[in-house]
């Protein structure tokens, strides 16, 4: 058994934070990307309501239903055998009350491989936290921008509200949380946040001092246009694709594709 990794557990996630090991995690929709991930040793891997806006081509994240998370989900967790695999619950499956919270994420843990959901909001959402966690599910925060709440704020927009955001973090660990997401939060507001709680911080545009990072995975491989500005781009793969796209265009109309090595005699 020596040298086979094991799959990374909530508590073992939850670890990392003591142990002072910065924790990626990455979106993925798909089983090839999700098996890629995994292979790469990403420590979690999300699969986000993004999928609405990344695979779907909406504007926003909240066209997305239980049914699209849960064939997503069911997909990447056929793929990982390492990762912490955390399903985002979509819009509005937790405000419609406890047991359709516990409903909608007892449908994600049954029909996927997956091992966690991840909630959006602070102590407005703490019954609900808590109410998932005493059913048995595992639950990830999400506070600062929400991007489910996006008509509400305005647009996507840096969240500075020290007392709220506190606040909401506290309630969030108190309501027995494994972790949580800051997103679009300053950088020193995220690390005092960081600071205070005992769970795991994973951070998105809030800064280096959060104990682990998260992008949507077409950002930082240079598939989306326009990024946001947290963003990183590890690979440029629009222009790689595009060039390889456009490559076999020209060789199908010249006539150069197939070659006799692509052929069978």
């Amino acid at each position: 058994m020596n040298g086979v990794k094991r799959q990374i557990t909530v508590p073992k996630f939850v670890s990392f934070k003591q142990q002072g090991h910065r924790i990626s995690m990455l979106t993925a929709y798909d089983y090839l990307s999700a098996k890629i991930l995994d292979e790469a040793n990403i420590e979690a891997i999300l699969v986000g309501d993004t999928v609405g806006m990344v695979f779907q081509g909406h504007e926003t994240t909240l066209p997305v239903t239980l049914d699209d998370i849960i064939y997503h989900a069911e997909i990447v967790g056929r793929a990982v055998q390492h990762a912490l695999v955390v399903v985002d619950l979509p819009f509005p499956t937790h405000l419609v009350g406890d047991q359709s919270a516990i409903a909608s994420a007892g449908r994600i843990l049954k029909e996927t491989r997956c091992q966690a959901v991840k909630l959006e909001g602070g102590a407005d959402q703490a019954d609900t936290i808590a109410a998932l966690v005493s059913a048995g599910i595992p639950v990830m925060g999400h506070i600062g921008l929400r991007p489910q709440s996006v008509h509400t704020m305005g647009g996507y927009k840096v969240q500075r509200d020290e007392e709220q955001l506190l606040s909401d973090a506290l309630a969030v660990q108190q309501a027995g949380a494994f972790s949580v997401v800051l997103e679009c939060v300053p950088a020193e507001l995220a690390e005092k946040i960081t600071q205070t709680l005992d769970i795991p911080t994973i951070g998105i545009g809030a800064g280096k001092q959060c104990d682990g990072q998260v992008l949507v995975l077409t950002d930082m491989l240079g598939l989306t246009p326009e990024p946001p500005r947290f963003v990183k781009k590890y690979a440029d793969l629009h222009s790689t694709i595009a060039d390889a796209a456009s490559r076999y265009r020209d060789e199908v109309q010249s006539g150069d594709f197939p070659g006799s090595e692509h052929s069978y005699q």
